[in-house]
């Protein structure tokens, strides 16, 4: 195996001259690579311990024939050293390739960066967080505002936004939404069966499985499960896309030229989703008692037809009416979270990523509230 060198023709040289009674000029020469030996500190000590009133320091690169990161490496020491004794360090002398390196290395000092932040006192935590959840409540609720006012003008006739936008956004939030809510809603439509079915045998009950799958999909977990699905589907596309608009300044773009933003990106939206949940919800009713009839017709030796008649006495109108209900309120739910994170993105590639994950987070959690709470209405109601 050969060996490989490197040699230059000349080591550096480190020497300093005093024009001036409080000025040392420091004289750089040679090739300063990190193959060679470089100067040490004492020799810098050596040129300031001449004289003690050196107030300032310079450079001549004149001779200077090649340099690489052991000069910077030097130089900081250098500069580091001399300004602890308070020293100025004037760098115009040196080439302008390291001036700019220099600036770049020194433009956090060291300690300021590596500081830690002082921990902060557990009200003034309790009392930002506060104010923070009530301006992120205030913000909602003006976009909220807008919104209403956006769907107004639609009403009126006054609302201006692409068709084709509005025909991409359904089939976005419909037809290729398909593949996963099937196969989500037949996975939960299984789970019930097995879990319930798990209970009724212990009673010789197998019939009651179409029950208990028909009635939990078309009221809670179809309507639920498909907003999920949305929020983190499409939801978070809503978010990424304004979002990288916000960042691009698009938004402000269509403001300058006269076109409101919640009429032109946040409606046609939200229109899709209140459009298409409904529909995805009753499919995914649907394939979950499809995934139902599989575990009781495969496991438990129901007929089609049993299962059919049982599923189709537990059910009516009323509970695939609550199931829609939900679903459009859901997408609603979807569509504000996802549109409000993208519209407030900041102005990076981080905050776009940050307003995706937001909103994703936001919906579920208001989708799990508002379930509740249309339980408790219903409840109320009798319905």
């Amino acid at each position: 195996m050969a060996n490989t060198t490197t040699t230059v023709s000349e080591p550096p040289r480190l020497s300093g001259e005093q024009p001036a009674a409080d000025l040392l000029q420091i004289r750089l020469s040679g090739a300063w690579v990190s193959d060679l030996p470089q100067p040490g500190m004492a020799e810098i000590e050596g040129l300031l311990g001449k004289d003690a009133g050196i107030s300032q320091v310079t450079f001549d690169c004149r001779e200077l024939q090649a340099w690489d990161s052991s000069l910077l490496t030097f130089l900081l020491r250098l500069v580091r050293q001399v300004e602890e004794g308070g020293i100025a360090v004037l760098q115009e002398g040196l080439p302008e390739g390291v001036q700019k390196l220099m600036h770049l290395a020194t433009a956090v000092p060291e300690k300021a960066a590596r500081q830690k932040a002082a921990r902060e006192p557990f009200l003034s935590l309790v009392g930002n967080r506060v104010l923070a959840i009530l301006r992120e409540g205030e913000g909602m609720l003006a976009f909220l505002g807008e919104s209403v006012q956006s769907f107004g003008r639609l009403v009126r006739g006054k609302a201006r936004f692409r068709r084709s936008d509005f025909t991409l956004l359904l089939q976005e939030c419909g037809i290729q939404a398909l593949s996963i809510v099937s196969l989500i809603s037949v996975l939960v439509g299984l789970i019930l069966a097995f879990v319930g079915s798990v209970q009724l045998q212990t009673f010789g009950a197998q019939i009651y499985i179409a029950d208990l799958v028909g009635i939990a999909m078309a009221r809670e977990m179809g309507a639920m499960m498909t907003a999920i699905i949305m929020a983190g589907r499409t939801g978070a596309a809503f978010a990424a896309q304004l979002g990288t608009m916000e960042v691009n300044e698009e938004i402000d773009a269509l403001k300058t030229l006269g076109f409101s933003p919640m009429d032109f990106l946040v409606l046609p939206r939200m229109l899709a989703l209140i459009l298409m949940m409904p529909l995805l919800c009753l499919y995914a009713d649907l394939m979950g008692i499809l995934g139902g009839a599989v575990v009781g017709i495969g496991m438990f030796d129901l007929t089609p037809v049993q299962y059919l008649n049982q599923t189709s006495n537990a059910l009516d109108l009323i509970d695939f009416a609550v199931g829609i209900v939900k679903s459009a309120f859901f997408g609603i739910l979807v569509a504000l979270c996802g549109c409000y994170r993208g519209v407030q993105c900041g102005r990076s590639a981080s905050a776009v990523g940050a307003a995706a994950t937001s909103a994703v987070v936001m919906a579920i959690v208001l989708i799990i509230l508002s379930d509740g709470l249309f339980a408790v209405l219903t409840n109320v109601l009798g319905i």
